[in-house]
């Protein structure tokens, strides 16, 4: 009786499935979508907030100070064996609690469909973009001001004011500038000037001098010249924990970090873009800070630590946003 049950039970669920016209053995759909490009951490009373703005892929052969053979040999052991490297475009907001700052500001609309999310990510962060009060660039490289503005040259954040080194708008943002630059570098300069525009109209882009602070008791900016001539890093520093923001100071994770002596084409003075890097990756590793650079695979936070004349890149691991209590160790 037991079996003729089970055969019964059994006859019935597939008649079902017959009828609704489904398979027991189908699989559902494929989602094919991606989690929202944004990771947060806490430092001191701060809370940091990676945001992915999206990403493209850079040549191997842009890289100089090792043959190309050596710079693959680096790439293969991270299996990349594809001839370009992908590389991402990371933007940072800071919520001090009394300020929402933004570092940099990605791509935007002007490297295509694989870049432009940011302010998609900063509303599934939990935002909007009219919050944020103020914007710290790095450098005034496409990359990393095209997100100031949409497609129609509007400024997308409304309520801020955009600040920049003021050796790095005197070297964009003069018309001359670009007037005497080579003409495969004019469109960089145009870029620039275009994306600044609406903010330098409306009187919210300023600047600061070498030694000054755009946000004074928040955050020290310091001249790290050589990918531009205005390249700025910014530190925060809330209940003795720091978090350093390095913008363009490394472009390759396989190649810079093992030989920052490595050096990229789009630096204006390649000797002293990789003396900045030296100095900054010794100064990080020293004091043991967090770290984010705006290239490196997202969310581009970690730490960097010193390996005989190497330096290594830790990447923060997955983990909730704050523990309430110490875990304690398993042993």
């Amino acid at each position: 009786m037991k079996h003729s049950h089970v055969c019964m039970l059994g006859g019935l669920g597939l008649a079902l499935a017959v009828m609704s016209g489904t398979s027991l053995a189908q699989a559902p759909a494929q989602v094919n979508t991606q989690v929202p490009g944004y990771y947060r951490l806490a430092v001191g009373d701060y809370e940091v907030t990676a945001l992915f703005d999206g990403y493209n892929d850079l040549s191997p052969k842009l890289l100089d100070g090792l043959t190309q053979n050596q710079i693959r040999a680096l790439l293969a052991r991270r299996s990349i064996e594809t001839p370009g490297v992908q590389t991402a475009f990371n933007a940072f907001l800071v919520n001090t609690g009394k300020q929402l700052i933004l570092v940099d500001t990605g791509a935007g609309q002007c490297i295509g469909a694989t870049a432009g999310q940011l302010s998609a990510n900063i509303k599934a962060a939990g935002y909007q973009p009219e919050q944020v009060d103020t914007i710290l660039l790095t450098h005034l490289h496409l990359d990393h001001v095209c997100g100031l503005v949409d497609g129609q040259q509007k400024p997308v954040f409304a309520n801020a004011t955009v600040y920049a080194a003021k050796a790095e708008a005197d070297y964009w943002l003069d018309p001359q500038a670009m007037v005497k630059a080579p003409a495969g570098a004019k469109e960089f300069f145009k870029i620039a000037q275009d994306s600044t525009a609406p903010y330098i109209a409306a009187g919210r882009f300023k600047t600061f001098a070498a030694g000054q602070s755009p946000v004074p008791g928040v955050v020290d900016a310091e001249l790290e010249a050589g990918h531009t001539p205005g390249s700025t890093t910014y530190r925060f520093n809330s209940q003795g924990q720091s978090i350093l923001f390095m913008g363009d100071l490394v472009h390759n994770l396989a190649v810079q970090f093992e030989h920052p002596e490595v050096s990229i084409r789009f630096d204006v003075d390649s000797q002293q873009a990789i003396k900045s890097r030296a100095k900054v990756f010794s100064d990080a590793a020293a004091s043991k800070i967090w770290v984010t650079a705006a290239h490196l695979p997202f969310p581009g936070v970690g730490h960097i630590t010193a390996v005989d004349k190497h330096f290594q890149w830790v990447p923060i691991e997955y983990g909730p946003y704050k523990r309430a209590a110490k875990v304690p160790m398993i042993e």
